[in-house]
């Protein structure tokens, strides 16, 4: 039996390694295999920040992976949330009955779902607003360059 509580806080906090897609999917899923290369990239960006400084133009192209990562990971689990239990039972326990527990949402699941969307759009504003900010201070720069 798949709990979408526990579905919902596996997107969150563990969805940028794919822990969610394992838990309903198995081991065999190709997209949660997948997920922890965006968000190592992202981390990587990260790390050449710290390393060489907010100048370096792989850094703003590899940080918005991360957060885009992250940000698709709470809205799945917002999505896993809300889902109806007749939904969630037919999709993930097709043999239970539509009304039985583990697709019941619970005072844990609300928690989710506000959680992943505080976090959630935080850090998809943060991530569009760094790059948008370092693409058109590039452009300013480039545009300087043309003009002397």
């Amino acid at each position: 039996m798949k709990n979408k509580t526990v579905a919902a806080w596996l997107a969150f906090l563990g969805g940028p390694l794919g822990l969610h897609r394992f838990y309903l999917r198995g081991l065999s899923d190709t997209l949660g295999w997948m997920l922890p290369i965006p968000t190592a990239l992202g981390l990587y960006g990260i790390q050449r920040v710290q390393q060489f400084g907010q100048d370096d133009q792989y850094s703003w192209v590899l940080i918005p992976l991360l957060g885009f990562t992250i940000a698709g990971c709470a809205l799945q689990a917002i999505w896993y949330g809300l889902q109806t239990p007749e939904k969630w039972n037919a999709r993930y326990n097709p043999i239970a009955p539509a009304e039985a527990a583990p697709g019941q949402t619970r005072w844990l699941t609300i928690g989710a779902i506000v959680v992943s969307l505080l976090i959630g759009t935080t850090v998809l504003m943060a991530s569009l607003a760094f790059s948008f900010q370092r693409y058109f201070e590039y452009q300013i720069e480039e545009a300087r360059k043309i003009s002397q």
